[in-house]
């Protein structure tokens, strides 16, 4: 064997007989992920449809860099074409497979949905003038275009985000039918303020993604097309590939760095999981945890910084801060979340008695990095550029361009025309769900600001938590995973950051960064979180495992994102708010403690397998050193300090 070719670890799926096929893992994906769903078109039609989702991410870049437009505007258009494309793109049924067909029925909604926006966007002086004595056709064009946006994000959404917003929409009626006004004027009102202001369907969700989500998807897709999810792989290898259990803890490694360019959590567990959990089995883990170590870390990548997923870039928004700003207060909460996995992930090896990869069939860290480590230039860039200042979509566009560039020396990578377009495409097509949702939880939002709806809220929650922030924080992550778990992350954090984020600052006192970034977490964690776990389903199609052990596993691997957003809610330092360098290093010291012995209590296992005893203290001192406070800090190191050294002595004792 070539020196060259012992330096690389084969990343293709591994050919094993107990793991899912690329039919198993699109089968299951069409039947629990509405994205997968899409359209059969072949020849010409598809050679169109593709050139229109390319031009489609073209024309956001035009709209963001060059174009001068009024806001209002620009969201109309872009809902619009997202209308037209998500016709094209998603039918009306899952699981269709009629080939280059489109019914008369699907032709007529795309018509008039995109034309309604369309309408807007021709007449917005005269509309603008009206202000609220908009005309009878008006409130018509705004019915159809609230309808078929409803139903465009039926397809490439789902129900249940649906289900929520009809709800509020329905609370919007009710309270102005209350107030003694007609249905007409109701009516009037409603559509005027959810179709034609920036408080509804082209408010603030719409254009955050319009800007910023929207080209960040591009330069996603433009980055992931330079083979950097293969280099992520390897490196990865290279640090841990030949430690105790060394494939589970490639997979966390690699699948932080991948998810962190995806932002999502299906879409990377099917990227990265196609080659790390076939190795997980052969190493020994058991299909139900390798699949579950792959979800729970894919999942994460959705906190992990610089990027951290299409919400951050609204949470920057609705905080009312710069977006690095945000990255930068998640570095340690989205390290202390793989840190808990690693951990887990380490204890089952060392249990099961696991193994790493051979050393000499893993690459080496420095020739790999000297080989491919300029495919980093394009996130560095990115990075420097947000911390100096530069606008989010110029830093975007920027970032991309270097993306093209670093794709060059590679000739399998090289961006020649195809590639270009094939990456335009994927960074369109992957736009039109998050642009739908935004729609959607815009009519929520909207809602929200035209009722008082919030300020209802926060009385209610305040009244059933009183001053217990920790019922009103309890709540609010039942409501976020409830919620999550139909609705896609950027909606879900919409939503919450609308209705609950305003309860625990206005009515709990906690810091807006701090709640924001709360629900932030648990919406991310509904992705795993039994009974709707989309990302360990399809760690499950993989690893041929049962699909709710998978997600049950995932839970218990992910602990660390049910427990760090208590953390920082109650201490805000973990997230450099209000905190000095001793405060910080004290926090997450603390924290990573309290994390092992939680870890070390629900696997079962530290030093040698833990009686029931050791367990709970194990667990008990881990939570206690998780909750801020001195007191509680020193209660949890005696815990877990006498399940470390009940644990040390049987050791000792069992050797001897």
């Amino acid at each position: 064997m070539a020196e060259k070719d012992k330096m690389k670890v084969n990343t293709a799926p591994a050919e094993d007989m107990s793991t899912g096929t690329a039919e198993d893992v699109e089968a299951i994906m069409k039947k629990y992920d509405r994205e997968s769903n899409t359209r059969i078109w072949e020849g010409m039609p598809k050679t169109i449809i593709r050139y229109l989702l390319a031009a489609f991410s073209i024309l956001m870049v035009y709209m963001n860099l060059f174009a001068n437009w009024d806001e209002r505007v620009r969201r109309s258009l872009f809902v619009g074409i997202v209308i037209i494309l998500v016709f094209l793109v998603y039918p009306a049924k899952k699981g269709s497979t009629k080939v280059n067909r489109m019914s008369v029925i699907d032709i007529v909604l795309m018509i008039l949905g995109s034309g309604a926006f369309f309408y807007f966007v021709v007449n917005f002086k005269t509309i603008i003038s009206h202000a609220t004595r908009i005309s009878q056709i008006e409130v018509y064009v705004g019915v159809i275009g609230i309808l078929v946006l409803v139903e465009a994000c039926r397809r490439a959404v789902g129900i249940p985000i649906l289900c929520v917003a009809t709800a509020f929409v329905c609370y919007a009626f009710y309270t102005g039918l209350d107030s003694g006004r007609a249905f007409g004027a109701v009516l009037k009102s409603v559509i005027y303020n959810l179709f034609y202001t920036t408080s509804g369907v082209i408010g603030t969700p719409i254009g955050v993604c319009s800007t910023y989500i929207a080209l960040f998807i591009l330069f996603g897709a433009f980055l992931e097309a330079t083979g950097i999810s293969e280099f992520f792989i390897q490196l990865a290898n290279s640090l841990a590939g030949a430690s105790t259990g060394g494939p589970a803890k490639v997979a966390v490694i690699s699948s932080a760095l991948c998810g962190m360019v995806s932002g999502s959590s299906v879409g990377n567990t099917v990227t990265t999981g196609s080659v790390t959990i076939p190795l997980m089995k052969k190493t020994g883990y058991q299909g139900e945890f390798a699949g579950a170590v792959e979800a729970a870390s894919s999942t994460g990548g959705q906190i992990m910084p610089p990027i951290m997923g299409a919400a951050a870039f609204l949470m920057a928004e609705m905080v009312g801060v710069q977006y690095g700003e945000i990255a930068m207060r998640a570095i340690f909460p989205a390290l202390l979340y793989f840190t808990g996995i690693f951990i887990t992930v380490h204890l089952e090896a060392k249990r099961l008695g696991l193994k790493g990869i051979a050393k000499e069939d893993l690459p080496k860290f420095v020739p790999l990095f000297v080989r491919q480590g300029y495919l980093l230039v394009p996130l560095v860039a990115l990075v420097v550029m947000v911390m100096k200042g530069f606008t989010m979509s110029r830093a975007a566009v920027i970032a991309t361009i270097l993306a093209i560039l670093v794709s060059m020396p590679n000739k399998q990578t090289r961006m020649n025309l195809t590639r270009f377009v094939n990456a335009l495409e994927t960074g369109g097509k992957n736009t039109l769900s998050v642009a739908v949702s935004c729609g959607i939880a815009g009519i929520i939002a909207g809602v929200v600001t035209m009722t008082g709806l919030g300020q209802l809220l926060i009385s209610a929650i305040v009244g059933v938590a009183g001053d217990r922030v920790i019922i009103a924080l309890f709540l609010t992550m039942l409501t976020c995973i409830v919620l999550g778990m139909g609705v896609p992350t950027t909606a879900n954090y919409i939503i919450m950051a609308t209705t609950c984020a305003p309860i625990l600052v206005n009515g709990m006192g906690i810091n807006k960064i701090a709640a924001n970034m709360f629900v932030f977490y648990f919406g991310i964690v509904a992705d795993i979180t039994p009974p709707v776990a989309l990302a360990a389903y399809a760690g499950s199609a993989i690893a041929k495992s049962n699909p709710m052990k998978t997600a049950i596993n995932a839970s218990r691997l992910a602990i660390a994102a049910f427990i760090v957003p208590y953390i920082f809610a109650f201490n805000p330092a973990m997230l450099f708010i209000d905190a000095g360098v001793v405060d910080v290093v004290l926090i997450v010291v603390t924290s990573l403690i309290g994390l092992f012995g939680v870890a070390a209590g629900l696997e079962g296992y530290m030093f040698a397998n833990m009686n029931p005893i050791q367990r709970l203290l194990s667990v008990a001192g881990g939570l206690c050193m998780l909750i801020p406070g001195t007191v509680t800090d020193i209660i949890g190191i005696v815990l877990v300090g006498i399940s470390v050294a009940w644990q040390i002595s049987g050791k000792k004792k069992a050797v001897a």
